[in-house]
């Protein structure tokens, strides 16, 4: 995973509640296990129209938001079926940042494990966001994880709380597969060990 430290981007905007993971990423496109690819389906059936060219209409298709890493939305955001492609699909469009007043659980513990941090804002705190890009669509605000801190040029920044283990593997970029070979010495001393008392198991 990309290590998570002192991020600054173009915040968008997406004014909805209860975007669910089916809206995330629709399930004609869940062909694939492999996590890149995923992208380009994002929001499909918001951002596009029926002859597949761009939806203007959209809130995210505007230039002003235009390569944004930071999408900041409405309450209960990852709503609907726990499927793992939504947060893929957030990743490789190139998200890395959530602000949302509520998660659900799946999406919100998904995140953590594909490099996006899901920051938890108050309905008063993710309102004077929404109100800071509507008056200034471009604006850019700073993430900083190390000390959990959200700036932003009108200030409307906050604390955010996040797990410290959560938080640590975002910092280092470890997901559960890395964490653990973190240990990969520990590991292969139990496995030396075993083998000599139970060789018949490795042979």
């Amino acid at each position: 995973m990309q290590a998570y430290k002192k991020h600054e981007s173009i915040a968008a905007l997406m004014k909805r509640s209860n975007v669910d993971t089916d809206q995330i990423i629709p399930k004609q496109f869940l062909k694939k296990v492999e996590r890149t690819g995923f992208g380009q389906h994002l929001f499909h059936d918001w951002r596009f129209n029926d002859d597949g060219s761009d939806n203007t209409e959209f809130e995210l298709n505007k230039p002003a938001f235009k390569g944004a890493h930071i999408l900041v939305a409405g309450d209960n955001f990852g709503c609907g079926s726990s499927r793992e492609h939504a947060p893929w699909a957030i990743a490789d469009y190139g998200y890395n940042t959530i602000i949302s007043s509520s998660y659900a659980d799946i999406f919100y513990n998904n995140c953590f494990k594909n490099s996006i941090l899901p920051i938890i804002a108050t309905k008063q705190q993710l309102a004077s966001l929404m109100d800071e890009i509507s008056a200034n669509e471009g604006v850019e605000f700073i993430v900083d994880l190390e000390n959990q801190q959200l700036t932003t040029p009108a200030g409307n920044g906050f604390k955010f709380d996040v797990d410290a283990v959560r938080k640590n593997n975002l910092l280092k970029g470890l997901d559960d597969i890395g964490l653990t070979l973190e240990h990969v010495g520990l590991i292969d001393q139990y496995e030396a060990k075993h083998k000599q008392s139970y060789p018949w198991l490795w042979a």
